[in-house]
This record gives structure tokens, sequence and C-alpha cells, in this order.
């Protein structure tokens, strides 16, 4: 109990760290926003914390599945961090920032192809956007798709060499999906590889799909700004991360389907062995 209290605490304090980072870290960032993100950090905290806090399933998946959730965090986490320092370089520049600016820049460029999601993104920007305006949104979106690209070849990675979720077999359903409920509808194997797809495939439509709903949404709430820095961070971050997320769902669920097949056929072999005439 006491290791699951803990546990509970660093994983909120990380969610603390990582809502306020950017308030943080900026420079001249006003005393209402900062407010504002100190309370969804403590909400976030404490959601959290009673989350991994209880022996019953809530809503976060794979909680007992590792790395999955740590994965996932950690690219977001990771994202956050090199977005800010981006951004942080444009006024206080520093041998970090302007590394990570390069980097960022670099694949960028690479990604800046027609119909790219690189190329959607500078595009959802407001018409009339300077030349620096368009270089840190290529900056930063190309820093934020690299991470998420790595973040998912690591987990393909670990799922085929650390024969992930689970060396033994084992997987509980309903602690590591509670809100999959293997009793409603048809065959489980069969809905788990249906939700895999539909995850895989809207993980790939996302990255075209935000700029495209970014610039409709452009004539209420106003283009994307760069001049809005937490604004463009966390945007960036949840145009690059939310497809990342949705692919390593669909995998990771994919696998699940696996398994469970897997062991369908060893209780079916096992039962014709137990039938056999001796």
């Amino acid at each position: 109990m006491i290791q699951r209290i803990l546990g509970a605490l660093v994983r909120a304090a990380f969610v603390i760290l990582l809502v306020t980072m950017p308030s943080v870290l900026l420079p001249s960032v006003p005393s209402d926003t900062a407010q504002v993100v100190a309370l969804v950090a403590l909400f976030g905290a404490a959601l959290t914390f009673f989350e991994y806090v209880s022996a019953y399933p809530g809503l976060i998946e794979f909680r007992d599945a590792p790395p999955f959730n740590r994965l996932r965090f950690g690219s977001l986490f990771i994202t956050v961090l090199l977005l800010t320092m981006i951004l942080r370089g444009t006024t206080t520049p520093g041998p970090i920032s302007e590394f990570v600016t390069a980097i960022g820049a670099l694949i960028g460029y690479v990604l800046d192809f027609p119909y790219s999601p690189v190329r959607l993104m500078l595009l959802a920007l407001p018409e009339g956007s300077s030349l620096t305006d368009i270089e840190m949104m290529r900056e930063a979106a190309g820093m934020s798709y690299l991470i998420s690209l790595m973040a998912l070849s690591i987990f393909l990675i670990v799922l085929r060499l650390g024969h992930w979720p689970s060396r033994s077999g084992s997987f509980n359903v309903w602690i590591n999906l509670p809100t999959f409920d293997p009793t409603v509808g048809g065959d489980v194997v069969a809905r788990l590889r249906r939700d895999a797809r539909v995850n895989v495939v809207i993980g790939f439509l996302l990255p075209f799909v935000i700029p495209a709903v970014i610039d409709s949404a452009s004539d209420l709430f106003g283009g994307l700004s760069v001049f809005n820095d937490q604004s463009m961070i966390w945007v960036v971050a949840a145009w690059a991360f939310l497809p990342s997320s949705l692919f390593m769902r669909g995998i990771a669920m994919g696998r699940v389907a696996s398994m469970i097949m897997e062991k369908r056929r060893q209780a079916y072999a096992r039962a014709d062995l137990e039938q056999m005439p001796a």
C-alpha cells in the first residue's frame, strides 16, 4: 500500500511539472495565466493520484502494463520541454535552446513538403504571418513530430523484443482496459481488433485533420498565433502526441487480441489431447 501511494505521488508530481513547465520557463507570463495553469495542474495531479492510488481501475488504460503509459507521458513531457526551450530561445537564447532549435529546423525542413502534416500546420497560421513566425512553427512542428515517431518506434521495439505486455502471457483486461466491457457485444477478439483498427486509422488521419480544424475555427477564435507561446506549445504538442498515442493504443489492443487468440488455441489443444483415447 505504501509503495502504491508513493508511486501515485510521484506520478502526480510529474503531472504538475508537465503542466506548469511552460509558464515557469517562459519569460513574461501574466499572473492570471499562471494562476489558471496552477489550477489545471492541481486538478490533473489529483486525478492522477486518485487513479493510481486506487486498487480498482478507473479511466487510465494499461495501468498494469508498463512501459505503455510511461512512454506516452515521457513523449509528451519531452515534447513540451523542447518546444518551451525553442520559444524561450527567441528571447533568452542559449546553447541548449539553439541546439534544440537547429534540430527542429532540420526535421521541419525535411518534413515540409506538399500535403505533409508539417506543411498543413504552417498553412494553419494566420494570413500575413511573418517569415519568422513560419520558421518558428516549422521548427516546433518538426521537433514534435520527431519525438512522436521516436516514441512509437520505441514502443514497437518493446513490443517485439520485450514480449509486451507480459512475458508470462497473463493480462488482466479489467484492470488494463477499464472502459472496455468484454461481456457486451460479440466476440471479444473481434471487438478488440475492430477497436485497434479504428484507433490506427484515426491516429493516421489526425495529423491532417487537426490543422484543418484549426484553420476552420480561425474565423471564430482567431488563427493559431505564435505570439501566444503557451497556446502554441500545447496545440503543437497535442497535434503530434494524440496521433502517436492512438497508434500505440491500437497496436496494444491488437496485441491483446492476439494474446487471447493464443490462449484459446492452447485451451483447444489441451481439450483435444484430453479427449484422445489412451
